[in-house]
């Protein structure tokens, strides 16, 4: 019987610092079998593990349509992520997935998409974010609203130049009063007080968006003032997992696991849970 704890090993191609507590990994699987097979959705997850210190859950951060690598994004806040933050490139580590459902991307062809996005939150509407440039024929307007703590706080700072320097793209970054800094060309201001700003509309839209649980709950808030309705809405929670597989039962929300019934949800699929977000 096949083991479901076994990880798959993948090798480290790249390390970036993001922030000063964040690092991007890019990896691809030693076996040429598993690198060929693999393969995933944006929204869905993995089980990254250091062998001898454990694994934490992270979404995968790449687009499924650049298929020789994958991606992950995470902060340094514990064990595990401490022993990921030591290693280097050409090191090993394990990989447990893809795990959990994803983005409903077919749904989106032909539609406005508003992302919405705060600090390491970014990461898995990464993943979708180049799934749809890569596409981008099969999509309309294309929204993308990023927002951080401050400057230093803000992921993925190449990426964001460029798709502010793209035509095809209406880019708007902010960082929250007081983290701004004398170069600052961006807006200043909250992440949900800013989409209100730009007041984005509903009509053949669907908004996805995933950062801090606050931010996430007055966004939900704006979108819903401005006409979204419940099914218009896309968000993930992803920071709700651990063992990926159901088991541990540290994602359940009554009856529904994250890790097996997301983590992505619509608004309409959150509000039919016992959680206050």
């Amino acid at each position: 019987m096949e083991n479901i704890y076994k990880p798959f090993t993948a090798i480290i191609d790249e390390i970036r610092w993001e922030t000063a507590d964040t690092k991007t990994f890019k990896l691809h699987f030693d076996d040429p079998k598993i690198a060929e097979a693999f393969t995933f959705k944006a929204g869905q997850f993995g089980e990254y593990s250091v062998f001898g210190e454990g694994e934490s859950t992270f979404c995968i951060a790449s687009s499924p349509t650049r298929k020789e690598y994958i991606e992950c994004s995470f902060k340094v806040v514990g064990k595990v992520t401490n022993a990921l933050r030591s290693l280097e490139v050409g090191d090993t580590i394990g990989f447990r997935g893809p795990y959990g459902n994803h983005f409903p991307i077919e749904n989106m062809y032909g539609k406005n998409l508003i992302f919405i996005g705060g600090g390491i939150g970014l990461a898995p509407l990464r993943s979708l974010i180049w799934n749809v440039l890569d596409l981008r024929e099969m999509f309309n307007d294309i929204t993308i609203l990023v927002g951080a703590r401050s400057v230093n706080d803000l992921v993925y700072k190449d990426e964001l130049t460029g798709w502010e320097n793209r035509s095809d793209i209406n880019f708007i970054k902010t960082v929250d009063p007081g983290g701004e800094t004398k170069e600052w060309n961006g807006k200043v201001g909250f992440v949900p007080t800013v989409l209100k700003e730009i007041a984005v509309s509903p009509m053949n839209a669907v908004a996805i968006t995933c950062g801090p649980p606050i931010m996430i709950k007055y966004v939900l808030l704006e979108l819903e003032k401005m006409g979204f309705s419940p099914s218009q809405i896309v968000t993930t929670l992803e920071n709700r997992m651990k063992c990926g597989l159901g088991k541990c039962g540290r994602c359940n929300i009554g009856s529904t696991y994250v890790c097996i019934d997301g983590p992505v949800f619509t608004a309409e699929e959150l509000n039919k849970l016992p959680i206050d977000y």
